[in-house]
């Protein structure tokens, strides 16, 4: 039984609307910087700068042993990858995970770039896996808008995997080990956000749920293993990977993206939903 508190008031979801802005331009600001030729580490810290600049600072930093403003993974880095002064190479993969915290209240946001450049064959496949993730967060979104249950969000999530990632060929994985989660004044809160299907059918969706949906999706094979830093989450069998990551809350008058600057209107328009600010 998932209780009461999963839900905010109305004033506690308004606070959350500039730490999911902070959250979003840190994560513009490091858009801007993944290019060929940037470290990991200089990325990091305009993502910080970002932040700062917004009157935040970064609750990444808070988790114990962690002192970077975002996580930073390549190639077939899923999650978690900690900057450094890597230099990135055209054709890499690159998803950056990225969080602020203001006012006590906290956003989570990640995004996939690929960088142009390398063979011409694999960047195009790397360009899909990262356009088929992203476009499966917007499809769990958008059933956010509409469900009953929150469960219902990972069918959608899979559904639209599965059916995209056929349709040019690629039977790609979703990562079951890690998973979205609810957010306020942490980080990670109740209740587990899933990226596929599950029989329970979650915590019913009402006014004051805010959750972090966070797709993690890889070429083929799921399967991972934690590296020797033991941070970074890392494919077995080397494939590639891409993650993409969206705190959204549900209010009396709809869905508002709060790490999108256009509270998701882009996104979600291919799916017939228009979110409402929150008031």
């Amino acid at each position: 039984m998932f209780r009461s508190s999963i839900y905010k008031t109305p004033d506690q979801l308004r606070l959350m609307i500039e730490p999911g802005l902070a959250t979003a331009a840190s994560l513009a600001a490091a858009r801007r910087k993944i290019v060929a030729g940037a470290s990991t580490l200089e990325i990091d810290a305009v993502a910080e700068a970002a932040i700062i600049a917004r009157g935040g600072a970064s609750n990444f930093k808070l988790v114990p042993g962690y002192n970077h403003t975002i996580c930073a993974s390549v190639n077939d880095e899923v999650v978690h990858g900690i900057p450094s002064t890597r230099v990135l190479e055209p054709g890499d993969i690159v998803s950056i995970d990225s969080g602020a915290i203001l006012g006590g209240w906290n956003g989570d946001s990640a995004i996939t770039v690929v960088i142009p450049g390398g063979d011409p064959a694999e960047t195009l496949r790397r360009q899909n896996l990262s356009r088929i993730t992203e476009g499966s967060l917007w499809a769990g979104i958008a059933r956010l808008a509409r469900a009953r249950h929150l469960n219902e969000v990972g069918d959608a999530i899979q559904t639209f995997v599965e059916n995209e990632g056929g349709a040019i060929g690629e039977n790609y994985g979703i990562l079951t080990e890690y998973i979205g989660h609810g957010i306020g004044q942490n980080m990670h809160e109740e209740p587990p956000v899933f990226n596929y299907r599950v029989r329970q059918k979650g915590p019913e969706v009402k006014p004051g749920l805010v959750v972090a949906i966070e797709p993690m999706v890889v070429m083929h094979n799921p399967e991972t293993y934690v590296k020797d830093d033991e941070w970074t989450v890392a494919t077995t069998d080397g494939g590639a990977a891409s993650h993409w990551e969206h705190t959204v809350a549900v209010h009396a008058r709809g869905i508002w993206v709060m790490t999108a600057e256009d509270g998701g209107a882009e996104g979600l328009a291919p799916f017939g939903v228009t979110p409402t600010p929150v008031e």
